[in-house]
């Protein structure tokens, strides 16, 4: 089997390239980063992809999307980049697929962001959609799209909703936030109570999910919840942080819910524990191993 990653070179994009490899499988990556040369890398323009040369000259089994931008605030700041790096370009992906390879099985990877600020908890795939910025409408976007390339032209897609990623690499978020503020000030200050809450997954459970959806998902078009179904306050995490730091330092909450934030979330994962998965990496085990990887820099 041949796998094509498109964003190789970002946070999940390049843990599920090491782990596909892992496992022998056909693995080509693909980015706009210029400064790298390998046989199974492909360039792309960062202003002006263009995906049909790809799919005009590889035989792609599976077509796992991990580019696009993740970053609230740049999606508020920046709503046009936001546009095309997370729905236009979806839809060119999907466009050369149904052009040339309308057998290749297409996984995008969406984000719970698509929810908001949920009715219920836990957060089922039917539930109602309230984006609370452009990042969630146009992740809600893309997935019309995979939707509609499914309904009307039969191609293999399937959109994964992820939660709160985090994992070894990612210089950016609540947790790099956390370890840095934790290194550098006496007074640890976040937004919000401290009640709100998150869904938490570790980056390697993340591309197991990925892997057990490519074995035995639909590709109908469907959307899944990638997850733990565990819900951790922030005053949680920052508590566990605060452990592993063995100080003094205080943490105090500003009581500000920042632009596009939602409150509480936590993930109802029938879905996914339907195609097998099960949960490797306590939320702990995860901070602790995040931690260890920062000191090793």
């Amino acid at each position: 089997m041949k796998i094509l990653i498109i964003g190789s070179k970002g946070f999940i994009g390049q843990h599920a390239f090491d782990y596909f490899k892992s496992l022998d499988y056909q693995v080509l990556g693909c980015d706009v980063v210029t400064d790298y040369v390998s046989e199974d890398y492909i360039q792309i323009d960062a202003t002006n992809s263009d995906y049909h040369v790809i799919f005009e000259k590889y035989d792609i089994d599976v077509c796992l999307n991990c580019s696009g931008a993740a970053s609230v605030p740049l999606s508020l700041q920046h709503p046009f980049k936001d546009f095309s790096l997370n729905t236009l370009n979806v839809f060119k992906i999907l466009e050369a697929i149904r052009a040339y390879q309308p057998q290749c099985k297409f996984i995008n990877l969406s984000s719970a962001a698509v929810y908001g600020n949920p009715e219920t908890l836990p957060i089922k795939e039917t539930a109602n959609l309230h984006p609370l910025s452009p990042y969630g409408i146009h992740k809600m976007q893309a997935e019309q799209i995979c939707k509609e390339f499914h309904d009307y032209y039969h191609v293999k897609t399937c959109s994964l909703r992820i939660f709160s990623a985090y994992g070894e690499g990612l210089k950016k978020q609540l947790f790099w936030d956390l370890y840095q503020k934790f290194l550098n000030n006496d007074q640890i200050e976040l937004f919000g109570t401290g009640n709100e809450s998150r869904d938490f997954i570790h980056v390697d459970d993340i591309v197991r999910a990925i892997h057990l959806v490519i074995q035995n998902a639909k590709f109908g078009g469907e959307e899944i919840n990638i997850a733990n179904g565990e819900e951790f306050t922030i005053q949680y995490v920052a508590e566990l942080f605060h452990t592993n730091f063995h100080n003094s330092k205080t943490i105090r909450f500003n009581n500000q819910v920042k632009q596009g934030d939602p409150l509480n979330w936590r993930a109802d994962i029938s879905v996914l524990k339907g195609l097998g998965y099960e949960q490797k990496i306590s939320i702990e085990k995860g901070i602790q191993r995040y931690i260890d990887w920062i000191n090793a820099l």
